[in-house]
C-alpha cells in the first residue's frame, strides 16, 4: 500500500483532525442534549384546560389529568378527543423543543443522520 493509504476512498491525511476533534464534541454535546430531553416534561391542556397531558422527552405519557366536568357519560367522544388533543399537544412541543435545541447545537446545519 503506498504511503498514507486509503481508506473508505479517501487519503487517511485528507481529513482535518480539528474537523474530527470538533465533530466529536458535536456528538457529545448531542448526547447529553438527548439525555437532558428524556427527562425533561412537557405539558398541554385542551378543552380549556379540562384536561392535562405531561409527556417527556422520550414521548411517555407521565401524566393525564381530566376535570370531573369534563367527564359527560352522553358525549364520551367528547373527553376521548381533549385528551388526544392534549397529549399531542405536549408531544408537539417535546419535538419542537428538541429541534430547537438541536438547531442551537448544530448552527442551523442539516446533518441529516451524520450522527
Amino acid at each position: 500500500m503506498a504511503k498514507g493509504g486509503y481508506r473508505g476512498g479517501m487519503p487517511m491525511g485528507g481529513m482535518n483532525m480539528n474537523m474530527v476533534k470538533q465533530a466529536q464534541k458535536m456528538q457529545q454535546e448531542m448526547l447529553k442534549m438527548q439525555q437532558e430531553m428524556e427527562t425533561k416534561e412537557y405539558e398541554a391542556a385542551a378543552g380549556g384546560g379540562m384536561v392535562k397531558a405531561v409527556v417527556n422527552g422520550k414521548h411517555e405519557l407521565l401524566r393525564l389529568t381530566v376535570d370531573p366536568e369534563a367527564v359527560d357519560p352522553d358525549d364520551v367522544e367528547m373527553l376521548q378527543d381533549m385528551v388526544i388533543a392534549a397529549v399531542n399537544e405536549a408531544m408537539r412541543s417535546a419535538d419542537a423543543d428538541a429541534a430547537s435545541g438541536m438547531s442551537k447545537l448544530t448552527g442551523g446545519l442539516n446533518l441529516g443522520g451524520l450522527f
